[in-house]
């Protein structure tokens, strides 16, 4: 581009990351601005699980299948497999119910991994090599920026968006925590759960958070644990009603446990979020049920953690212009598909800022005028 488009993208997650990349890729001038630091907040702390058809059937169906295409092509180009753990992954469904003494017979299954030696029923296959993948969400984040820095030109500002500045009807700067303004010809809003202290969109719609807790552990027999992602219908011993946990191996030799979420007010600093202990104490119960390799004294436990799952109310994400104001858009709420999603919305983001229409995907259903549309009906 011969005047390329000021492009600022507001915040470092995978949503955000990904409009950075697909935009500068397309020739804009992109600054990507981060009060923390690149993935630290869900795209850091996520299981990073993809899934072709799970979408199937609603309004995500065709963001979901052309981003887990496109998530295949990338790790093409990236070097996915060694960049960032991408790798197909046979999928099951189980169901376990915590033993109440020590002593439990292991399940016998030709469906079941060998390592998983809990007892187990209802056993189904919901994902195969060509339907469900994985790649590690921080290292795929970084990955992409460190792309986008050196052979597209995309720059990474930290520090806190304060407030855009609108004059008439279109965004004119960005204005950063300590007065820096920078003037722009559009701004990508991308800041997950955070969308929602912005009372230019606050006012339109409403993103909350859903608190999610995760461990990381890393077993002594690393070897032993084969490419199976377990979704879980776990029932404790002493509570009547069952958890979904899931279980996610990486090729790094960890592996992945999430699970226990409920909505909590967002708070100001990414970083300074922890997880509940109980939450985090369960799914090292869950850990050590699940397998033996997995258990305490048979893998250590690298992270416990917790991060804010950005929702809407309708349950799909806002991906487009905010009304009223040109030059101004947003990509969010993306609940926990968002890891899965990123590529696709970002490709279709970068259309819709260059090109004034999304070719990729149709954005019609994710508009945020769809909010105004329902109060003034």
């Amino acid at each position: 581009m011969e005047n390329p488009k000021r492009v600022f993208v507001c915040g470092g997650g995978v949503i955000g990351v990904c409009t950075a990349y697909f935009l500068a890729k397309k020739g804009a001038a992109v600054t990507l601005i981060e009060k923390s630091d690149v993935a630290c907040a869900a795209s850091g702390k996520a299981g990073g699980f993809l899934a072709h058809d799970w979408c199937d059937g609603g309004p995500m169906e065709s963001l979901a299948r052309t981003s887990f295409n496109l998530h295949r092509s990338l790790s093409q180009q990236l070097n996915g497999p060694e960049s960032y753990g991408y790798r197909p992954l046979t999928t099951l469904s189980l169901t376990i119910t915590e033993p109440n003494t020590t002593t439990t017979l292991p399940s016998s299954s030709a469906t079941l991994p060998s390592w998983v030696d809990a007892p187990a029923r209802d056993i189904k296959t919901i994902g195969t090599f060509e339907t469900t993948a994985q790649v590690h969400p921080q290292l795929f984040t970084k990955t992409l920026i460190n792309n986008a820095v050196a052979h597209h030109g995309v720059k990474v500002v930290i520090g806190k968006l304060e407030r855009l500045e609108v004059v008439g009807d279109r965004v004119k700067s960005v204005v950063l925590e300590g007065g820096r303004v920078m003037e722009s010809d559009a701004v990508v809003l991308a800041m997950g759960p955070w969308c929602n202290k912005l009372e230019l969109l606050s006012s339109i719609f409403r993103v909350y958070g859903i608190k999610a807790h995760s461990i990381v552990l890393e077993p002594r027999e690393a070897n032993a644990i084969t490419p199976h992602a377990l979704f879980l219908s776990y029932y404790p011993s002493k509570q009547g009603n069952p958890l979904d946990p899931e279980v996610y191996p990486r090729p790094t030799g960890e592996v992945y446990i999430c699970g226990i979420s409920a909505e909590e007010e967002v708070p100001d600093d990414p970083e300074g979020i922890i997880g509940d202990p109980e939450s985090i104490g369960m799914l090292k119960r869950v850990a050590k049920t699940v397998s033996s390799h997995l258990g305490e004294g048979q893998a250590r436990v690298k992270a416990e953690q917790a991060c804010f799952l950005p929702c809407t109310d309708d349950g799909v994400p806002v991906i487009g212009e905010i009304p009223g104001v040109k030059g101004c858009y947003v990509a969010t709420g993306h609940n926990c598909w968002g890891i899965l999603n990123g590529p696709a919305t970002g490709a279709a983001m970068a259309e819709l800022v260059i090109d004034g229409h999304s070719s990729i995907v149709d954005l019609e259903k994710f508009s945020p005028a769809r909010f105004a549309r329902k109060r003034k009906a």
